[in-house]
């Protein structure tokens, strides 16, 4: 996977066929033996004809061969195109370096010193910038890298993740180093490259890294670029620690854990986008007549996230069993993290 801002779904269909059904896949609505994929959730494909419907899924043949340049990072994008998407959805995405800034502070806090990862600066035209720490990772009394890798993290909202993987500047394009980096995982995963010396005990920690990692987005195009972005970020990591391309089967895994971790829902609801409905009935009175009476979604109307009646949307923990299936990972509600 090359090192640029746009990801190439053809690149990907040409290294793995079954990546891209992988990254497509929605955990919700999949059940039965039924796969159903990620929805566009936006009308800004609709010019394209049968299949890019605001609640149309997301398929391979939709967005490869002559269609493999459709979606693309918002940056690239016409600029019709981003001021209509900040108008309707609210998107807007935020600089590296606020995102740095931010997950510095989460740093602070839980190594209990600053400038772990970088030094903030501010040059004197007012560019705004970091100074990547080149030491090794030092850990506090009482945790260890592990623990540190393990840590669970949640990015809302996450259009493209920014601030869960750094590979480019969300609002200019610019591709960053890999060892200038300052996204949630790309920390993770720096810690990971510093402290495994086998391909084995690394694979380990990097799986443990991604299952930490959790974030939802609302418009499948973000969605599946973030989920893009966090597996070429897992080679590239793999590439610069080992000189070489990790296992198929080690970054099929990978895409399997992101397609969980990373998922498409309404946030403000908790539930897959545009599943809450009103709902038709007839009632007759006591003389034989009959009228249609709409009940709208209770949880819509109360604003009460846990009275909806759309499909809530299902997460992992990666470190329970499912008590069905017996298989690793228990499935849950996100809402139910709530309470």
């Amino acid at each position: 996977m090359p090192s640029t801002a746009d990801i190439i779904e053809n690149d990907i269909i040409a290294a793995a066929p079954e990546l891209l059904d992988t990254l497509l896949k929605d955990h919700t609505t999949s059940c039965d033996g039924l796969v159903h994929n990620i929805v566009w959730a936006t009308h800004d494909y609709e010019h394209f004809g049968e299949g890019y419907g605001y609640n149309d899924p997301i398929l391979p043949r939709l967005i490869t061969g002559r269609h493999g340049h459709v979606i693309m990072p918002r940056i690239l994008k016409h600029r019709d195109a981003q001021s209509a998407r900040v108008r309707d959805m609210a998107e807007v995405f935020t600089p590296a370096w606020v995102c740095n800034a931010q997950n510095n502070l989460i740093d602070e806090a839980w190594f209990g010193r600053r400038g772990v990862f970088n030094t903030e600066y501010t040059s004197e035209d007012g560019t705004h910038g970091w100074k990547t720490n080149p030491d090794k990772i030092t850990f506090p009394d009482g945790k260890s890298w592990l623990d540190y890798v393990r840590d669970t993290r949640l990015e809302i909202t996450c259009g493209e993740a920014p601030y869960i993987v750094s590979r480019y500047d969300t609002t200019t394009g610019t591709v960053i180093p890999i060892g200038e980096r300052i996204g949630l995982l790309d920390r993770k995963l720096r810690v990971v490259n510093e402290n495994s010396e086998t391909t084995g005990e690394w694979l380990k920690a990097a799986q443990e890294a991604y299952k930490s990692l959790y974030a939802y987005e609302w418009q499948g195009d973000s969605l599946l670029i973030a989920r893009e972005s966090m597996l070429a970020s897992f080679v590239e990591y793999y590439r610069a620690k080992f000189g070489k391309d990790p296992m198929r089967k080690s970054v099929n895994y990978i895409a399997y854990i992101i397609s969980w971790n990373v998922w498409q829902m309404d946030g403000l609801r908790g539930v897959v986008p545009g599943s809450c409905k009103d709902k038709l009935h007839t009632e007759v009175s006591l003389f034989g007549e009959s009228r249609e009476v709409v009940t709208p979604c209770e949880g819509c109307r109360t604003d009460n996230i846990h009275r909806h009646n759309g499909t809530y949307c299902l997460i992992k923990d990666w470190h329970a069993r499912d008590s069905q299936t017996g298989r690793e990972g228990k499935r849950i509600k996100y809402i139910d993290l709530l309470k």
